[in-house]
């Protein structure tokens, strides 16, 4: 009887820390507790309720939509959206735990990433889960946020299991604020250094050449952090590292947030925001990965995958900003980036 009541207790105390139930239910993840995938998935729910709950407390006035939703051909997810408020125009945490068979066209994606998975009649068993995140400020001084932290299994003809995680945090300001940039690159660098002095340097060149707009010749934002495919040194290793930079999200945002969410701001500026969202939406619908492989997954929610775009983006013919102008210093700053911790 006791160990019944702690175990309701136990539940309780889970279900105040999410924003929602999870997905694969609370009991299932106690039964497996000590599997990877559901301490991953604990993972994801802690993060996605840390950083609703930061949002929220600046935004008191808005509140998050929460919407749990299921796939039909395996799992489901819990977007949360809070839009429209007195500091975020939109702020979407999502969290998905999905599996079933990969899509041929999914599959193709990833063996031209390298990866030689062998189907079984044609058939790939796949596991993915993960926590996404977009934040779009209302303010021009405040900027714009991105993380995602992933795992994936695939099952291959023999049985044999192929597992990875990916992820990463990156920042799109509007105009450059270099203590803000200082103050970002250096806690995300902290999350990496309690593992590898090697990782900061070797992921946040990751993230540049990724969130790069090939055809504008210029970076989404001023970076962070970038990996994918990661399965070593080993699967406990790399969760932890994971879990480092999970952790790190909330302080390396935050605080900037609450610094600038009450500057003032004139039309000219908010013009600016207006057309550095439409660089964003452009990456997003063009280069970045985790789109086009939801979009290319059956049964994907769309809604969930197009919560990264903006209530409002501006799209300019020939615009083009005053030389030695603010607007032209972030501009030379996503053409070049710069090392923002040494």
């Amino acid at each position: 009887a006791l160990a019944a009541a702690r175990e309701d207790e136990e539940e309780k105390e889970l279900r105040q820390r999410f924003m929602a139930p999870p997905v694969s239910g609370l009991r299932e993840l106690r039964r497996r507790r000590r599997e990877l995938r559901s301490r991953m998935e604990l993972l994801i729910m802690e993060t996605q309720a840390e950083m609703c709950r930061a949002l929220a407390a600046l935004d008191p006035g808005a509140s998050f939509v929460v919407d749990s939703w299921e796939r039909k051909e395996g799992g489901g997810g819990i977007s949360c959206v809070l839009q429209d408020g007195e500091v975020f125009e939109k702020a979407g945490v999502n969290v998905s735990v999905v599996s079933g068979l990969l899509s041929e066209e999914a599959a193709r994606q990833m063996r031209s990433r390298g990866k030689s998975l062998k189907a079984k009649d044609g058939k790939l068993p796949f596991c993915a889960m993960g926590v996404s995140s977009v934040i779009h400020p209302k303010n021009p001084h405040v900027p714009t946020m991105h993380f995602n932290y992933r795992y994936f299994e695939i099952e291959e003809a023999d049985g044999t299991i192929q597992w990875w995680f990916g992820g990463g945090t990156d920042l799109t300001p509007t105009y450059l604020n270099e203590e803000d940039a200082v103050h970002f690159h250096k806690t995300l660098k902290e999350a990496c250094d309690k593992h590898d002095l090697k990782l900061y340097p070797k992921y946040k060149k990751w993230c540049d050449d990724y969130f790069y707009i090939k055809h504008r010749g210029e970076r989404r934002g001023i970076g962070g952090i970038f990996f994918d495919d990661l399965d070593s040194p080993s699967k406990e290793e790399v969760f932890q590292f994971v879990k480092s930079c999970a952790k790190a999200v909330v302080p390396c945002y935050i605080p900037i947030v609450k610094k600038h969410c009450h500057d003032s701001f004139t039309p000219e500026e908010k013009l600016w925001q207006q057309l550095r969202r439409g660089r964003y939406v452009e990456f997003n619908l063009l280069y970045d990965r985790g789109t086009k492989f939801g979009l290319l997954t059956p049964g994907s929610r769309i809604e969930s995958i197009l919560m990264s775009l903006p209530l409002t983006a501006r799209w300019e013919y020939m615009h083009n900003p005053p030389e030695s102008s603010k607007e032209a210093e972030i501009l030379e700053v996503l053409r070049n980036p710069k090392d923002w911790v040494h």
